[in-house]
């Protein structure tokens, strides 16, 4: 993309409704615009975030058999009285009705529909277990929306749900979830650290929701140091072994992680005073199993190996993918703007072209700029140096690949990466080589 030509409105000055790091950041760097309460328009730029974001959470779900579906947006409020949680839910569910006066709803979580489609298509023990997974946009009618897309109205989210026919097998597709989801947040370069929680309205028993540490975090968190080095993510774990989700789960369970809410001082007590963390953290995913309360509130059975009818076990699994867009910046800034992990940043890197209307300036960057238009975003714009330098450390992208009229004729650029601000002088190739490995 030619940042001349670009839909790339950058601000100079901290918006005044902007309370949080995030939100000024996103509004700053040209990401995204609130077009009412709460609701937001994403700009090309933050598309591009929420895209990369959505293909790493949909890839660790395909690798643990998830099959993706897509539901839509409205859902009959006949569904949820078969629940029972349709008078239940509050004020946050936004109800409609349409021109034939059939009551609807803008659906801010897919319980019911998945369990009344799984129920429609699945009727024997041998089609289990079942993961389904859907990433689409959700509404809960906040009273006060605030902090931009973190507590927004409108956002997008992934939601997976297993179906299993018995309490164990259960247990194992929950156990393959908290494995998928702990790589997700490796491969979005942010570390998450999954603590126990209230199921809250959507009810069950077992939960876990996972928090990226930030120093500007909602939530107070208390930690094992255990949990910091997360390197054994690497380590393969057989998906289809119980044994191998048993002894993952138990590592990433044993150790103490709780919020303010769930915190408990005789089990912090116990944690080794050296090994004892606090900090604060934004929450992005949430995992819960609780059994039979949908397929049984909606009478959705399947055979068992006895010829029994039995109601499959079930877990509801979300990851917030737009608040993810606005918690890693609160994980990952400095003072000059946001600094993109590379699996998430909207370009690999940045080319400055410092004297526009050069020849050899001008041939530099547009051989770069060729070899992947999608992959660089071309500031070809005439404004002095220093504009150009402040825009890309705000917009964070990995690399700024700098092109000056000295270094140009020499066949050489100046190569700067955001997360450390450490330069080199490189041959083009050498430059294109670091910034395309990424």
């Amino acid at each position: 993309m030619r940042l001349s030509r670009s839909f790339l409105p950058t601000l100079k000055e901290n918006p005044a409704e902007a309370q949080i790091v995030s939100h000024r950041l996103m509004l700053r760097a040209g990401l995204v615009r609130q077009t009412a309460s709460g609701i937001y328009a994403w700009l090309p730029a933050g598309l591009k975030v929420l895209r990369n974001i959505s293909q790493i959470v949909r890839e660790e779900q395909d690798s643990i058999g998830a099959q993706e579906v897509l539901m839509p947006t409205l859902q009959s409020a006949d569904l949820w009285k078969r629940s029972g949680r349709y008078d239940a839910y509050g004020p946050e569910m936004l109800r409609i009705q349409d021109r034939h006066k059939r009551e609807l709803l803008y659906g801010p979580t897919n319980e019911e529909m998945i369990t009344d489609l799984f129920g429609q298509t699945v009727k024997s023990y041998k089609e289990l277990p079942q993961v389904l997974y859907h990433i689409q946009w959700k509404f809960r009618d906040e009273m006060r929306p605030r902090f931009g897309v973190m507590r927004g109205r409108e956002f997008l989210m992934k939601d997976a749900y297993s179906f299993d026919l018995d309490y164990a097998s259960a247990v194992a597709s929950y156990q393959r979830m908290m494995l998928a989801y702990l790589r997700t947040f490796q491969r979005l370069g942010v570390r998450a650290v999954p603590m126990r929680a209230d199921t809250g309205p959507i009810g069950g028993e077992l939960s876990h929701e996972f928090l990226i540490l930030a120093p500007t975090g909602e939530s107070g968190v208390f930690y094992d140091a255990a949990l910091e080095d997360q390197d054994w993510l690497d380590e393969p774990v057989d998906v289809n072994s119980p044994l191998a989700l048993e002894t993952f789960y138990k590592r990433v369970t044993t150790p103490y992680a709780a919020t303010d809410e769930m915190h408990d001082t005789t089990a912090w007590d116990a944690v080794p005073e050296e090994r004892r963390r606090e900090g604060r953290g934004v929450e992005v995913g949430h995992i819960f199993h609780f059994g039979t309360k949908y397929t049984k509130a909606m009478d959705i059975s399947v055979s068992a190996p006895d010829g029994s009818q039995v109601y499959p076990e079930m877990g509801s699994y979300g990851i917030g993918v737009s608040r993810l867009a606005g918690a890693i910046i609160e994980a990952s800034h400095d003072e000059n703007g946001i600094i993109w992990p590379d699996a998430v940043a909207p370009f690999k890197a940045a080319i400055l072209n410092l004297k526009v209307g050069d020849e050899t300036c001008d041939a530099v960057c547009e051989r770069i700029y060729n070899v992947d238009t999608e992959a660089f975003l071309y500031d070809d714009r005439t404004d002095r140096a220093g504009a150009k330098f402040a825009d890309a450390d705000l917009m964070g992208h990995p690399w700024q690949i700098v092109v000056g009229p000295r270094s140009a004729k020499e066949g050489r650029v100046e190569l700067k990466r955001r997360a450390t601000g450490e330069r080199h002088d490189l041959s083009v190739d050498d430059a294109l080589a670091l910034v395309l490995a990424g």
